[in-house]
């Protein structure tokens, strides 16, 4: 089931811009302190680096991912997530817009 709003948050209203705005976001904290972003990846092939663990969930459009040490692209859409170990990182390539929610830790 795909996340259509999040009540109740904080939201950063200075976005994250990444990969030469390949890469927008919106930081979301939740009432209990839990930190989310919520964003979209335009058309391009990019490589994320993780800290924290992190899950990332389709919202609309896709991608295809390929985890840190795998050669499989994988592909996502709507109401699908995928998950990321922390201190790793991940390749996404993007067709069409895909707008995600990243749920940290």
């Amino acid at each position: 089931m795909t996340t259509e709003k999040i009540d109740g948050v904080s939201v950063s209203t200075q976005a994250s811009v990444y990969f030469d705005g390949k890469c927008v976001s919106h930081a979301v904290v939740l009432a209990d302190g839990t930190k989310k972003s919520v964003g979209v990846i335009l058309p391009a092939t990019l490589t994320f680096n993780t800290g924290a663990p992190e899950k990332m969930e389709c919202v609309a459009g896709a991608c295809e991912y390929k985890l840190d040490g795998s050669d499989t692209w994988v592909a996502s859409g709507p109401g699908d997530t995928f998950a990321i170990a922390g201190n790793s990182r991940f390749d996404i390539r993007v067709e069409q817009a895909y707008h995600y929610i990243c749920h940290f830790g």
